[in-house]
């Protein structure tokens, strides 16, 4: 049985933080959905604050490597998206406030 649940994941990413801001990817609202199956296999949807974004591998391999770490994990998919496009009232409330975007 997998123990792995849709929380778990969130609370694994929310340890890759965002070097160009200093926030962590799931309170800046850039990880969309987490999908775990019965095998314990995880599909990440994600997208990041700009298309040209020069760490795009570096973030998605970032994002892989967290959950990697969940025990009992089986695969790791993580697929970035750009529809819809990211913007700052996707993020928590304190990250708003500290962009300027609140």
């Amino acid at each position: 049985m997998c123990n792995i649940t849709k929380e778990t994941a969130f609370e694994a990413i929310s340890t890759v933080i965002d070097p160009e801001v200093g926030f962590n990817l799931v309170e800046m609202g850039l990880i969309y959905d987490v999908i775990v199956d019965e095998a314990c296999n995880v599909h990440v949807v994600m997208t990041l604050s700009t298309q040209g974004c020069p760490l795009h591998q570096m973030i998605k391999q970032w994002v892989q490597e967290a959950v990697e770490k969940l025990e009992g994990v089986g695969t790791v998919e993580v697929e970035v998206v750009w529809k819809p496009a990211w913007n700052i009232s996707m993020a928590d409330e304190n990250v708003k406030q500290a962009l300027g975007g609140a």
